[in-house]
């Protein structure tokens, strides 16, 4: 795994996000489209891969993801899958970009809680990186276990 400076990434991922914004919009007019994870917060470190939230009312959420997939976004296997959420990977060959597609008010909205909290403290936006930079180079599990301790902590506070 390799870890970008915000400087080699951050441009393109926002393009990206506001591309795919308008995509999902088009598509799901009831939708609303956030930018989250690190491509998200100014200054992180990040894989370079750009996440994206797509909040809708629980009842249409399975509709949702099948106009997705008929977009051609493909479900991400062996993530979690709920029927208040689910993970999505975007047809696009030039950039690494997922889709969260959530149920509006469920406990997933901690993906913008999260990152309206790392917007509000660069402390801990540098701490973060820290994290990231001090378990880059073990198994992606170990790596992904250190997150997401990280993650836990800064919601139990936001």
């Amino acid at each position: 795994m390799k870890l970008l400076d915000p400087l080699q990434y951050q441009i393109p991922a926002r393009e990206a996000f506001l591309a795919t914004r308008e995509e999902v919009n088009t598509a799901l007019p009831n939708a609303r489209v956030e930018h989250v994870g690190s491509s998200s917060i100014p200054g992180s470190i990040s894989k370079g891969d750009i996440d994206i939230c797509v909040v809708i009312n629980f009842s249409e959420l399975e509709e949702a993801v099948s106009m997705l997939e008929e977009m051609g976004y493909v479900v991400k296997l062996d993530t979690l899958r709920t029927p208040e959420l689910c993970m999505l990977q975007s047809p696009r060959q030039d950039i690494d970009l997922a889709l969260q597609v959530i149920a509006k008010g469920s406990e997933f909205e901690f993906f913008m809680t999260f990152r309206d909290a790392m917007l509000k403290d660069p402390s801990l936006v540098e701490q973060y990186n820290q994290v990231k930079l001090d378990h880059w180079n073990l198994s992606p599990a170990l790596y992904r276990e250190a997150k997401s301790k990280f993650i836990a902590a800064v919601l139990r506070v936001a």
